[in-house]
C-alpha cells in the first residue's frame, strides 16, 4: 500500500507545482487581459496528472480536452509549454495496450495541430511536425519502458522458478541420500542383531558398516543444507559423481549385496550437472535392489561412448519387487530418475528383464548437450 501511496504522492506535488507555474506563466504572457475561464483551462492542461497512474487515459482526455478548448478560444500560445500532453502520452504509453497507446498518440498529434493553427501569425509547419515528433518521443519512451518493465518482471518470474526447481533437486538429493544410507543402515543392524550372539567378527563389520554409512549420510545431508545458508564461506566437498561408483559399490556388497561393475569405453570426465545425475541413477538403483529384490545380484554396465554415456543396472531378483508394478515406492523412484535425466538432455527406461530380473538404463549425452 505505501509503494504505491508514494508515486500517487510524487504525482500531486508534480502536477501541484506544473498548475502553479502554468497560471503564473499565462498570466505574464497576457498580463491578466483574458478571463478566468483560460486560466482554468490551462491549469487542466497540468492538473490531471496528479491522477495519471490511476486513470491514465481519463487523464489525458482531460489534458487534450483542455488544451483544445485553449486554442479553439483563441486564448494563443501553449499552456505549460505541452508539458502535460507529453507526461500524460508517456504514462498511457507506459500503462496501457498498445492499441489504446496508438489511438491517444494519433488523438494528441490531431489536437497539437489544432493548438499550432490557434497561435497569431504565420504557421510554421516545421514547428508542427517538431511538436508531433515530440508527442511520438514521448510514446517511444513510455514503449521501451513498458517493455524494461515487462522483461524485468519476466526475470524476476524466471527466478522464482530457478529457486522452486533448485528446491526440487535438493529435495529428491535428500531422498537419494535418505533412501539408499538407511536402507544399508537397515540392512547391517539386522546382520548385526541376528549375529550378535554368535558371530562377533561379522556383527562388529556390519556395525562399523553402519557408522560409515551413518556418517557419510549426515555428511552428504550437511553439504545440501549448507547450500540454503545465506553465508557462502564455507568449504563444500564435491557433488559426487561416477568417480565414486567403487565406493558406492563397496557399500552396497557390504550391505550383502553382490555388484558386478563392467565399463567399456574410454572413461572421460563428465560435467558436474551429468555426473551427479549418472551417480544418483546407480545409487537410487541399487537402493531398490536392496530394498525389493530379495536374495538378488546386481550388475552395472558403463559405456563411454562417443557421443553417448550408456549407465545400465541390472538384478536378478524379483521384478515386480524391483521397480514394477507391485513395489508402491517405485513410480516416484523412476519418475525422480527420469526427471533427473531429462534434465541433462537424456533418457531413462526401466522395466522388467527377461531373465525375470529389472533393469534401470540411462543415457546421457556426452556433446554439447551435457556440456551446458
Amino acid at each position: 500500500m505505501l509503494a504505491k501511496l508514494k508515486p500517487i504522492r510524487l504525482d500531486v506535488l508534480l502536477a501541484v507545482v506544473l498548475t502553479s507555474l502554468t497560471v503564473v506563466t499565462t498570466v505574464s504572457h497576457t498580463g491578466g487581459r483574458i478571463g478566468w475561464a483560460a486560466y482554468v483551462l490551462a491549469a487542466l492542461t497540468v492538473a490531471p496528472i496528479a491522477l495519471r497512474q490511476i486513470a491514465p487515459v481519463a487523464t489525458m482526455t482531460v489534458v487534450l480536452g483542455a488544451l483544445a478548448g485553449y486554442s479553439l478560444l483563441d486564448y494563443g500560445g501553449l499552456p505549460s509549454a505541452g508539458v502535460g500532453v507529453l507526461v500524460g502520452v508517456f504514462t498511457v504509453a507506459t500503462l496501457r495496450s498498445r492499441l489504446v497507446a496508438a489511438l491517444v498518440v494519433v488523438l494528441t498529434a490531431a489536437v497539437v495541430v489544432v493548438a499550432y493553427m490557434g497561435l497569431a501569425g504565420v504557421i510554421a509547419w516545421s514547428e508542427v511536425v517538431q511538436g508531433i515528433l515530440v508527442v511520438l518521443g514521448a510514446w517511444v519512451l513510455g514503449e521501451g519502458t513498458k517493455r524494461w518493465a515487462e522483461r524485468a518482471e519476466r526475470l524476476a518470474e524466471e527466478a522464482a522458478r530457478a529457486v522452486a526447481d533448485e528446491r526440487v533437486r535438493i529435495a529428491r538429493e535428500l531422498h537419494d541420500i535418505v533412501a539408499h544410507h538407511m536402507s544399508v543402515i537397515s540392512l547391517q543392524a539386522g546382520v548385526a542383531q541376528y549375529v550378535l550372539d554368535t558371530d562377533l567378527s561379522t556383527a562388529r563389520k556390519a556395525i562399523t558398516t553402519v557408522g560409515d554409512a551413518s556418517r557419510e549420510a549426515l555428511t552428504e545431508m550437511r553439504r545440501l543444507l549448507d547450500v540454503l545458508r545465506v553465508d557462502h564461506d564455507a568449504d563444500y566437498r564435491p557433488q559426487p559423481g561416477l568417480a565414486a561408483l567403487d565406493e558406492l559399490v563397496e557399500r552396497a556388497r557390504g550391505a550383502g549385496l553382490p555388484v558386478d561393475v563392467v565399463v567399456t569405453g574410454k572413461a572421460r570426465e563428465l560435467q558436474p550437472g551429468p555426473d551427479l545425475c549418472a551417480y544418483r541413477v546407480a545409487q537410487e538403483s541399487l537402493t531398490n535392489v536392496l530394498k525389493h529384490a530379495g536374495p538378488a545380484a546386481a550388475r552395472i554396465d558403463v559405456d563411454y561412448g562417443e557421443q553417448t554415456l550408456v549407465l545400465k543396472v541390472t538384478d536378478n531378483g524379483k521384478a515386480t519387487a524391483n521397480g514394477g508394478p507391485g513395489a508402491d515406492h517405485t513410480p516416484h523412484g523412476i519418475r525422480g530418475m527420469r526427471e533427473r535425466a531429462e534434465l541433462y538432455g537424456g533418457v531413462l527406461t526401466a522395466g522388467p528383464t527377461a531373465d525375470g530380473g529389472f533393469g534401470v538404463v540411462l543415457r546421457l549425452p556426452m556433446g554439447e548437450v551435457a556440456a551446458r
